[in-house]
């Protein structure tokens, strides 16, 4: 077996109408084809492909605290950084640009309202 690209991320939240907005106009994906689970979610997509899987729960929101939860971020490559920076800024969104010229990237870090951080790679030369 090899193992090839990640497939998606699963999140679980207590505010699924919050992160559902946030996926849609911050990260610009749209909700697709989802099977019918005997649970509350959305999947979010990136063109085709099923990215982020939102799993509504009751509880216990996980606020992303990296001392309790496992997994400290996820990532996507993207192009157009210069436009969703201004959007961000527009937005009044937090974010921190990290540049690593050793993988010719830029890197934006987000956080969802849940918490989870998330960073855009871009191509250095854009």
């Amino acid at each position: 077996m090899q193992i090839g690209k990640l497939d998606h991320v699963n999140i679980r939240t207590t505010q699924l109408d919050v992160m559902i907005d946030w996926y849609t106009n911050i990260l610009g994906m749209h909700i697709g084809d989802r099977p019918d689970f005997p649970f509350s979610g959305a999947w979010m997509y990136t063109g085709n492909t099923a990215a982020v899987h939102l799993v509504s729960i009751e509880g216990a929101s996980g606020t992303g605290s990296e001392v309790e939860l496992k997994l400290e971020h996820f990532a996507f490559s993207a192009t157009g950084r210069i436009e969703f920076e201004a959007k961000l800024q527009s937005l009044n969104k937090e974010f921190h640009r990290f540049d690593v010229p050793e993988v010719n990237i830029i890197q934006v870090n987000i956080w969802d309202p849940d918490g989870n951080h998330i960073h855009i790679d871009f191509p250095a030369e854009e």
